[in-house]
């Protein structure tokens, strides 16, 4: 279940805004350790404000973080390689004007009624929407 605190976004996005009394180094540890519980491995971190701030230019912060359950994946990707397109799965951190931390995924309500699948990859499927949208409501929630 997604936070109180989540919306639907452009471009088939939902985005949580992170509680107030929350910092967007909490959201991170939250997601985390929520992530490890779930047994969902933290695959990939960039962050990318600092990139645009040693390139010279100005940004809020904005990191994006990767989780993946592998073996899911390969399953996906095995049925359609077009699934690869979506891996893995990517919770950004964007810091707006005000200094207000949101947390940034995929619908991915959209895209699995989109994707046309065999009984086992849904269940599959369902299970890493669910996984992602509870790092996420973790980390907007700050529940360690």
């Amino acid at each position: 279940k997604l936070s109180d605190t989540c919306e639907p976004e452009a471009m088939n996005m939902i985005k949580c805004k992170v509680v107030d009394g929350v910092s967007a180094d909490d959201a991170i540890e939250s997601m985390k350790l929520r992530a490890n519980f779930l047994n969902f491995k933290l695959v990939g971190h960039m962050p990318l404000s600092e990139q645009v701030v040693a390139m010279g230019g100005e940004s809020n912060r904005m990191e994006i973080f990767q989780f993946c359950d592998a073996m899911i994946a390969a399953k996906m990707v095995r049925h359609s390689m077009a699934f690869a397109g979506y891996l893995p799965c990517r919770i950004s951190l964007v810091e707006d004007d005000a200094g207000q931390a949101w947390l940034i995924t995929l619908n991915m309500d959209s895209t699995m009624s989109d994707a046309s699948l065999p009984k086992e990859l849904q269940g599959l499927g369902m299970k890493v929407r669910n996984n992602i949208y509870s790092i996420m409501s973790a980390g907007a929630e700050g529940d360690l």
